[in-house]
């Protein structure tokens, strides 16, 4: 014993020394989470069983993108407000990595029609930009790189009603505002408990007329939302429970929704993120969206995209780590019995998320990122991941550095 740790140079001991630390602070964190002011968002199935609350609104900006507005998604809602004698506004502009141009364009819109409320429409990056207006909105003397972080807003926001377009990203239900800095391309997230929307409308009609790779690339993100925060230590019975039933949802109706083969799968998908994304919000995320924001940022990739890639690569890279719960995720799905293995559940967990990934025809790899890059994205991704996100193995940026080049191929 001895002699190994006079062994370790200086670099390792200062990891040792760097994960006991992290390591301390996440245990912390999991002893104060009940405590936290966590708030689920009240939910409407449907835009008709919401005309109560949306009746009641006043000049409301409608934050989106183009493509719903080409797809008509919006008329259910403009009828409902029109209706109503409600005044709106739009901002349509929203791009697929949200960017501090479009909150700060929205924004202007907002105070330039005295607007009281916010409703987004649309995925994961339209209902975070609208996050980050409402932020924008009550803390007037900050920029919002300045709100970047834990718990920086703490005010009230204005009404946020989140109707998603997507069966994915979970953000209708979180805390999280993710957005990419203009100049820099650095993308960031602004943390804190008033930007849970108060309401969210889970209306699986609107998520009719996804792309097939949108709808695909979706879901295995709020698939990796649901693995990623069970495998964290940091979880509780509430957390896991939602995340395992998220995971066996999307196992179960993701092919069938891909394939149209049912309106009911569409619905399950779209309540399986919702779950997920309670999971992740208490529980967080981890090496695989610390890696993966790092390369949206840069290269500008659609985010569950690169997820989907990077998940059973990531996966692998535990091994015997996660052997345990992921023989657990497996029996939960009836993938496994009792008298299988803990390895054989870990490969059938794997291997089905690659078949689906080949169904959809996601690549193995992102062959495009430069490895000139890697260092950079490596830091970026270790100084995300820690000391925040409770994984079940810690990577160091040299980790990091050896993942992207797993994910390269």
């Amino acid at each position: 014993m001895t002699n190994s740790i006079i062994c370790l140079n200086k670099g390792e001991t200062m990891n040792i020394i760097k994960k006991s630390i992290f390591r301390t602070y996440q245990f912390f964190m999991k002893l104060i989470f009940p405590l936290l002011p966590y708030k689920d968002p009240i939910v409407y199935e449907s835009l008709e069983n919401a005309t109560t609350i949306l009746k009641d609104l006043d000049n409301v900006l409608i934050v989106t993108d183009k493509a719903i507005l080409l797809n008509n998604l919006n008329i259910k809602l403009e009828n409902i407000l029109k209706e109503n004698q409600i005044k709106f506004y739009y901002y349509d502009q929203v791009v697929a990595n949200p960017t501090s141009k479009n909150v700060l364009e929205a924004l202007e819109i907002y105070k330039k029609n005295n607007c009281h409320s916010l409703i987004a429409l649309g995925g994961g990056s339209v209902i975070d930009t609208a996050k980050a207006v409402g932020a924008m909105h009550v803390k007037k003397n900050k920029t919002l790189r300045q709100l970047k972080g834990l718990l920086k807003v703490n005010k009230k926001i204005p009404t946020l009603i989140a109707i998603p377009t997507t069966a994915g990203t979970g953000s209708e239900t979180t805390l999280a505002s993710v957005v990419v800095d203009s100049e820099t391309r650095y993308k960031y997230a602004i943390n804190d408990f008033v930007l849970i929307p108060k309401y969210a409308i889970l209306d699986a009609s609107l998520t009719l007329s996804m792309p097939l790779m949108l709808l695909a690339t979706t879901g295995m993100d709020a698939l990796t939302h649901a693995i990623e925060s069970y495998l964290n230590f940091s979880g509780n019975s509430k957390t896991d429970n939602d995340a395992l039933e998220a995971i066996k949802l999307i196992f179960e109706n993701i092919e069938n929704s891909y394939d149209n083969v049912s309106f009911e799968a569409k619905r399950n998908m779209l309540y399986a993120s919702f779950l997920a994304g309670k999971a992740f919000s208490r529980a967080y995320v981890g090496n695989v969206h610390a890696l993966a924001h790092a390369i949206g940022g840069k290269y500008n990739l659609p985010h569950g995209y690169i997820n989907a890639i990077i998940l059973p690569i990531v996966l692998k890279e535990y091994g015997s780590k996660i052997y345990k719960k992921m023989f657990k995720i497996a029996k939960y799905c009836q993938m496994v019995t009792d008298n299988d293995s803990q390895s054989d559940a870990f490969d059938k967990i794997i291997n089905k998320i690659i078949t689906l990934n080949e169904k959809f025809n996601i690549q193995k790899n992102i062959d495009t990122i430069l490895e000139k890059d890697f260092p950079s994205m490596a830091k970026k991704a270790y100084k995300e991941a820690n000391p925040l996100y409770p994984v079940p193995v810690m990577f160091t940026i040299n980790d990091f550095i050896k993942m992207y080049r797993k994910i390269k191929g």
